[in-house]
């Protein structure tokens, strides 16, 4: 499975729309035909064998501009899988090896570039660690220590990271609204979850596989039970409170779910995500979690063309759905990497094919989406409120952090005493999990109080309330979690603003009131 989330901020180099001075025009069209010899029969073989990629051509967005590339596509032997003209974004498809590099020479087209490094096949996240079921014996125990306080779900009592944010006691005083909608961009959510039944929201759910939208019923659900990190998530958000194994964040909002990963190998490539992106601003949708970068780079530097497509076109998707009123939040990762150092080892991209280690400066390579403009990044803490012993961090890069859990160094006085997270999975069950894709959820959620008490709140407006009520414990006066003598993280800043922390701990409670 890909990532399920692993950066500095893009301040904005990051070309929403760059600058276009040249008037459109296309290629001309080929020479006529080689006569039929045996080379002409052994290139026509070469191109029928040649890989199919996907592929982004942004563009301006006006209709003039965009028709006339997409003939200069066609010229070019691509396939448009959509175009989503609004941001001047086309997903395509081509077997052609120079389709990138001559649409690049294309006037109107602004940056174009290959999604991916391996070819399509037919037909990332940021938990650390695999998951750990819940058994019936477990259940037993933690229905008995439940109910000794009353009002609390079945399994409640080892939910540490409800009462860590307030959330618990949120929930009676305001649970949210369910005019706001968080959509979980992810692997798909099972929606027939006896405790994300009540809360789901079918007509605003999708699978963008591909780049373009499919609302079949039951698209967005996980291809397999393995694929199991959407559902965690949601359970997160706004598991119901019913009577019924866990709660959520926000128990009284409503959860969608928008499918990006490839069926094939779990990865999330950006035309889904810009699918994703577009869906949601599209069909209402107040705030997206994004617990996961996009493949197959972990960092997209500006000074490669096809990583440069890649980021202009999720930001073109991102930005739009800003401007609709959507927040997006996103999880730092799990690499205990300094977003805000000078450079970062990337050992791992592209992580589609055969990864090619080099070292980025994180000025100008990103983790998409978490370091576009206006996205909330999140760092991950445990049930002492310190920092996860995995979570990246990075003063000016982390917005604020929020229980994501730490089975190794917190450890809650709860009736497993297991340090991490436990949610929904698929099929009706339930079980921990641990990582920046645990913590990006519990800010959500808590910015969907928020958005359910403020309804009219822009985005900007939202996130800033958000960071004003979150609770800064400060940079720790030593961070030597395994006892060696050695600083495992170095934390800059002070009490206001921190690499840690950023702007502090989320609260659900102080949300509602």
């Amino acid at each position: 499975m890909a990532h399920l989330r692993s950066r500095r901020r893009l301040a904005l180099a990051v070309p929403v729309v760059l600058s276009l001075t040249a008037s459109l025009g296309f290629l001309p069209a080929a020479a006529s035909a080689a006569p039929a010899t045996a080379t002409a029969t052994a290139t026509e073989q070469q191109a029928a064998d040649a890989p199919v990629l996907a592929y982004v051509v942004n563009t301006k967005a006006d209709h003039r501009t965009i028709a006339k590339v997409k003939r200069a596509i066609a010229a070019a032997d691509g396939e448009i899988v959509i175009a989503y003209e609004k941001i001047g974004v086309i997903v395509v498809r081509s077997a052609n090896g120079d389709f990138a590099k001559t649409l690049r020479e294309v006037p109107g087209v602004q940056s174009a570039g290959a999604t991916r490094t391996a070819p399509l096949a037919p037909a990332g996240t940021t938990d650390a660690g695999s998951a750990e079921y819940l058994t019936a014996a477990d259940a037993a125990k933690l229905k008995a220590a439940s109910a000794k306080t009353p009002g609390s779900e079945p399994l409640e009592a080892d939910q540490w990271d409800l009462r860590a944010i307030g959330a618990d006691k949120a929930a009676k005083i305001n649970p949210g609204s369910r005019n706001v909608t968080v959509a979980v961009i992810d692997t798909g959510v099972d929606d027939t979850h006896p405790d994300l039944a009540p809360n789901f929201s079918t007509s605003q759910s999708a699978n963008c596989f591909g780049g373009a939208p499919d609302t079949t019923p039951g698209a967005w659900r996980p291809y397999t039970a393995g694929d199991y990190h959407g559902t965690h998530v949601a359970g997160e958000i706004a598991a119901a409170r019913n009577g019924v194994g866990v709660a959520g964040v926000a128990p009284g909002v409503k959860v969608s779910a928008i499918n990006v990963t490839d069926p094939a190998n779990g990865l999330f490539y950006a035309e889904a995500v810009v699918c994703a992106f577009v869906f949601a601003a599209d069909h209402g949708v107040e705030i997206t979690n994004n617990s996961y970068y996009i493949d197959p780079w972990m960092y997209n530097c500006m000074d490669d063309p096809d990583q440069r497509a890649i980021v202009d076109a999720v930001n073109r998707a991102q930005l739009y759905a800003q401007r609709k009123g959507t927040l997006h939040f996103a999880s730092a990762g799990n690499s205990n990497h300094d977003l805000a150092s000078d450079a970062i080892d990337d050992t791992s991209s592209p992580n589609d094919t055969t990864p090619v280690p080099r070292t980025i400066d994180p000025s100008e390579c990103f983790d998409l989406p978490t370091q576009l403009p206006g996205v909330v990044t999140i760092s991950a803490t445990g049930s002492e409120n310190l920092k996860s012993y995995y979570s990246s961090y990075g003063k000016g890069v982390v917005d604020v952090a929020a229980p994501g859990g730490d089975s190794r160094y917190q450890l809650p006085d709860t009736p497993s005493k297991n340090g991490r997270i436990l949610s929904t999975m698929p099929n009706g069950e339930y079980a921990w999990l641990q990582g920046t894709s645990m913590a990006s959820p519990h800010a959500a959620g808590v910015a969907a109080l928020l958005k359910s008490k403020h309804p009219w709140l822009p985005p900007a407006a939202l996130q800033a309330l958000l960071k004003a009520q979150a609770n800064n414990p400060g940079c720790p006066a030593s961070y030597d979690q395994n006892g060696d003598g050695a600083q495992d993280a170095t934390c800059e800043g002070g009490q206001q603003v921190n690499g840690f922390y950023g702007h502090g701990i989320v609260d659900a409670l102080r949300a509602v009131k």
